[in-house]
C-alpha cells in the first residue's frame, strides 16, 4: 500500500493524532470532569515533550494555573490543553517536534472570549518563553475566560 500523500488525505501523523484525540475522549469519559486525572495527563504530556517544546508547555501552564485557575487541565490530541466548566478546551499547546512544524503554538478555540470585531487571531506561534511572551499570553488567557 502506497503511503498518502497531503494531497490523498490525512498524513500518518494527522492519523496517529486523531487516534490519540479518540483515546482522550474514552479517558475523559471515564474520569469525567474530575481535575486531579486532567492535571495527571497534562503533566504527562508535558513531560514527555522535547526540551524546547517541554519549557514553552510549561510556561502556559504556569500562566493557566495563575491566570485562569478555574479551567480544568486536560490533553487536547496528546497535547496540553485547559477546558472550561462545560469542557470545551479553552487554550491549548502544540507542539513543533511532534507535529514537525517550525514552530510550536498556543492557541485559542472559540469557547476563548477574545472576540474584537469582525477579525481576531486565535493561534500564536512561540519560539522562546520569554517575559514578554509570558505577559502577552497572560494578557490572552485572562480575556479568554473573561
Amino acid at each position: 500500500m502506497a503511503a498518502k500523500g497531503a494531497s490523498d488525505g490525512l498524513s500518518q501523523d494527522e492519523r496517529d493524532a486523531v487516534k490519540q484525540r479518540a483515546k482522550e475522549l474514552r479517558e475523559q469519559e471515564k474520569a469525567g470532569k474530575n481535575r486531579e486525572a486532567g492535571l495527571a495527563s497534562v503533566r504527562k504530556a508535558i513531560d514527555e515533550l522535547e526540551a524546547d517544546d517541554k519549557v514553552l508547555a510549561e510556561g502556559l501552564h504556569a500562566v493557566v494555573t495563575d491566570a485562569a485557575p478555574a479551567l480544568v487541565p486536560k490533553t487536547y490530541y496528546g497535547m496540553p490543553g485547559y477546558a472550561d466548566a462545560n469542557g470545551k478546551v479553552v487554550v491549548f499547546f502544540q507542539s513543533s517536534a511532534k507535529f514537525k512544524t517550525r514552530y510550536s503554538t498556543i492557541g485559542f478555540q472559540d469557547s476563548a472570549a477574545l472576540d474584537d470585531g469582525d477579525l481576531w487571531p486565535i493561534g500564536f506561534a512561540v519560539r522562546a518563553w520569554t517575559p514578554a511572551v509570558e505577559e502577552k499570553i497572560t494578557e490572552l488567557i485572562t480575556t479568554a475566560v473573561s
